[in-house]
């Protein structure tokens, strides 16, 4: 007789139910799981924690599938598995939570087309009644691939399972995730499981101790995932003040955190007392018993972070080993709810900062938007980007983005140090050049042995990019370290990243430092430029960086001369980075007005003794064509002519006489070929050098400097 099994006798299939000690003859199969008998009373939900209880401790089970993924064999007839609903016939996701199916269904056909073998995927399997099994699957190539493949399931032995949802629990950062993970873990002791979490918690503030009057529970998570009978807490719902009470002072007897138990319904009505409690806490209509655990942080005195509620058939109690298994599990994970308070709270900070240095509005010049969307809670931590935008002192408008690298606390505070520098130098009259070498610096200092490295954060690499937008000569200048292009898009619709050239950003190797690059481009009215961070360009990994930009300048494009701006810019943001997302976005729109014709007027004089004369003369005859009233034109001929002669006397080449009808103000500047910064000095009456500064003070709201590629402009504002 030939001992050579045949193929079928040797598939997978068949080699699982050899190690189950049954045999499935070929063509035959098993009955389903889910008959009267595996459903009655009788058969227990859990398997016996006795271990000479023989087979009813079988723990292994098997399934076999066509290439359509459904069941063709099965073998699930342990008491383990009772209330599988699965048998020949039936698809095999059937027996998937919604969300697993797409992925399951993938590693399924992976197999398949691949004939490799996945093994050991921990996962979860619905029995009929909505309850859970967790069982390490392992899924088997046949040994030709039209017939299928073979599923393996070993239902997870109790320490096993503490491991894997020990594990599964710190995965995420949000707090939200955190405590769905313990409430699905929790499941398998029982039929319902939530987690109502102390409110200082779920928001993330500081919690140091048992505070009377601050007892206020919030239900984080909840499943199985259903319709739940009206009045029951959900998660998001505050559970009602005298609820939330009864579980602090049950968890909290005696000064101490400890595990109730309310075995049945009639007793769960005695503790809660009133029917507004029991329709809020108790999750249906049959008899049920309770099981609460406290999460706790060790500490004199410990800390309850809140309470986890498991709860169960009533003729089906809990036994002191599981009892022991769930006290475990929350005690090993109750420091991963801290954990997510913690970023939580950091999470909230970092944001409000960030929240904080968007630029409130435009002006009469420049129609400004901004939308900053920060990365989801469980990654990293929010990133350092950030965007400003503000009017400076000389009429023009400043428009910033930049990078910080990192995320948390130690980007957030970079960028809110190079955020507040960038702004006090602008506004000082520097150069975005002259800035960003500041900037650089900066990033240097930080970055030093003592205050960064020694930290465990580095800057290094950050970015930025300054753009000044003059709404009288119509035009940008503009500077990156080491940013993205802005895109421009002219009055037609044309829109094309600007052609920039790169550079290593901020805080580079000495070695490898070059200038900062100047460049002046002309933005007539109607134009509108993008300034963006990496965020929102890289979020496609299938994109290239080049690509990603390409594709924002073609929805940019779409924005129309009459759209509302701060609408446009949502909804680029959500057309290329819709929520959740990696990285931080951010984007700044800024759609250039600029100043009428009819409201500026420039001269340019020689540097002789006649400039202020003639200065006087121009700007008089404006003054009348504008109807300025006679007081503010007297105070601006003065401060003209103090101005210019200023200039004739301590700078060489021609004089430049500007004149700006801006808002309430009349805007002068005066400029000239030197270099020396004016200052306003104290003087003896009889003193007569600084007297001009002094009238020119006296006369303005405000007055300063700034600096041009061929010298100086100083600037003052009259009040009209």
């Amino acid at each position: 007789m030939d001992s050579t099994p045949s193929p079928s006798s040797s598939s997978a299939f068949d080699l699982v139910s050899r190690a189950l000690g049954r045999y499935i003859p070929r063509g035959g199969a098993a009955a389903p799981v889910g008959t009267a008998e595996a459903q009655g009373d009788r058969t227990p939900l859990r398997p016996p924690e006795n271990p000479a209880a023989g087979r009813q401790e079988q723990i292994l089970g098997a399934l076999n599938l066509d290439t359509d993924l459904i069941v063709t064999r099965c073998n699930l007839e342990a008491p383990v598995f009772a209330g599988l609903d699965v048998g020949a016939g039936k698809p095999f996701v059937d027996l998937l939570p919604p969300g697993d199916v797409p992925t399951v269904t993938r590693r399924l056909r992976q197999v398949i087309e691949s004939g490799e073998a996945h093994v050991a995927r921990i996962q979860r399997l619905r029995r009929g009644d909505g309850s859970e099994l967790v069982v390490s699957m392992s899924i088997l190539p046949s040994a030709a691939p039209e017939e299928g493949l073979t599923v393996s399931v070993i239902a997870m032995a109790r320490r096993l399972h503490l491991y894997a949802a020990e594990t599964a629990i710190g995965t995420s950062l949000d707090i939200g995730e955190t405590a769905q993970s313990l409430a699905e873990s929790l499941l398998a002791w029982g039929d319902v499981a939530a987690v109502d979490l102390d409110f200082a918690v779920w928001t993330g503030e500081g919690v140091t101790g048992k505070a009377q009057g601050r007892i206020r529970l919030r239900r984080a998570a909840l499943v199985p995932d259903r319709v739940w009978p009206e009045g029951y807490m959900i998660p998001g719902d505050d559970l009602p003040g005298d609820a939330s009470r009864l579980l602090a002072q049950a968890v909290l007897r005696d000064d101490a955190p400890q595990t109730i138990v309310i075995p049945d319904r009639e007793a769960l009505e005695r503790v809660f007392g009133s029917p507004r409690v029991v329709r809020a806490l108790v999750p249906g209509d049959r008899s049920a018993g309770l099981a609460c655990i406290p999460l706790v942080l060790d500490g004199a005195p410990p800390v309850v972070l809140g309470v986890a509620e498991v709860w169960r058939r009533a003729d089906c109690p809990f036994r002191d080993g599981e009892l022991f298994d769930l006290q475990e599990l929350v005690a090993r994970t109750a420091h991963h709810v801290d954990l997510a308070r913690q970023h939580q709270r950091e999470h909230t900070q970092v944001l409000a900062l960030q929240r904080r240095l968007l630029p409130r509005t435009g002006g009469d010049t420049i129609d400004i938007a901004s939308v900053y969307q920060p990365a989801t809670p469980d990654s990293a931590g929010v990133g350092g980007d950030w965007v400003n935008s503000f009017p400076l002192p000389d009429g023009r408008t400043a428009l910033v983005v930049g990078d910080v690298v990192g995320h948390g606390l130690g980007a957030a505070a970079t960028m809110g140090q190079l955020s507040m520098e960038a702004r006090a130098l602008l506004s000082a009259g520097l150069a975005p050049d002259q800035v960003l070498e500041h900037l650089d610096e900066t990033v240097t200092v930080l970055d030093d042995a003592e205050s960064g490295l020694a930290a465990g954060y580095s800057a290094l690499g950050s970015t930025c990019c300054i753009a000044l937008y003059d709404p009288v000569g119509h035009h940008v200048t503009l500077s990156s370290a080491g940013h993205l292009p802005p895109i421009l898009v002219s009055p037609d619709g044309r829109a094309d990243p600007l052609s920039i050239r790169p550079h290593p950003g901020l805080g580079a190797e000495f070695a490898l430092r070059e200038p900062f690059d100047v460049y002046t481009i002309g933005v007539p009215p109607g134009s509108m430029l993008a300034l963006y961070t990496d965020g929102l360009v890289e979020e496609d990994r299938d994109l290239s960086i080049d690509e990603g930009i390409d594709r924002l300048s073609g929805i940019v494009s779409t924005v129309h001369p009459w759209d509302t701006l701060q609408q446009a810019a949502r909804r680029i943001v959500s057309t290329l980075a819709p929520a959740p997302q990696r990285d931080d976005v951010t984007l700044l729109l800024a759609r250039m007005i600029g100043y009428r014709k009819e409201d500026t007027a420039t001269w340019r004089l020689p540097a002789r003794s006649d400039a202020p004369a003639r200065a006087r003369t121009q700007v008089a005859a404006l003054l009348r064509r504008w109807g300025t009233r006679d007081e503010t034109r007297d105070n601006a001929l003065l401060l003209v002519s103090e101005l210019v002669t200023n200039a004739v006397r301590f700078a060489e080449g021609p004089v430049t006489v500007r004149l700006i009808r801006a808002g309430h103000g009349l805007l002068c500047e005066v400029g000239d070929s030197g270099n020396g910064r004016p200052r306003l000095r104290r003087g003896d009456l009889l003193d007569n050098g600084g007297r001009g500064l002094s009238i020119v003070h006296r006369l303005t709201t405000r007055w300063g400097v700034r600096w041009t590629d061929t010298g100086k402009v100083v600037w003052a504002e009259v009040a009209r």
